[in-house]
């Protein structure tokens, strides 16, 4: 696929993410894709719907998602993106924070998307009712 073509793919699977449009973003996801929070100490997630089951254990208790991407790099078959989320609980909390995420793209699919954030200045803007949810997850609850 061509830089173009691949911008274009990981332009739509944010736009699909910040729509919580999942069958879309589904679709720009490779079917081997590996999905992971580097910081955290979780595997992550394979294929789209492990992924989108992890995605949704956190977007499930938010109303909106905020993304700005404020640089994207293209070089074949890798796109870098430096850009912000801004969340917005049901409950009307906020969180907002900086990514730099790498995308790996196969046969003009993202194969591997990894996320590089500082934990502690993201995960201190949550709600606590949000920490003690997100504690009674594990990695069963988006693996096959």
């Amino acid at each position: 696929m061509s830089i173009e073509e691949n911008r274009k793919t990981v332009e739509r699977m944010w736009n699909a993410l910040s729509e919580m449009d999942w069958e879309t973003l589904k679709s720009c996801l490779h079917p081997e894709v590996h999905y992971e929070d580097v910081p955290t100490e979780d595997m992550g997630a394979e294929g789209p719907e492990n992924v989108v089951k992890r995605l949704s254990i956190a977007f499930d208790h938010l109303i909106d998602h905020r993304h700005t991407i404020h640089h994207m790099a293209c070089e074949g078959d890798v796109v870098f993106l430096d850009h912000t989320e801004g969340w917005t609980f049901k409950t009307g909390e906020k969180a907002e924070h900086t990514f730099a995420t790498l995308h790996e793209l196969k046969d003009g699919k993202v194969v591997k998307w990894s996320d590089y954030w500082d934990v502690s200045k993201f995960v201190g803007q949550f709600p606590q009712w949000f920490l003690e949810e997100m504690a009674k997850r594990s990695q069963a609850d988006f693996s096959d």
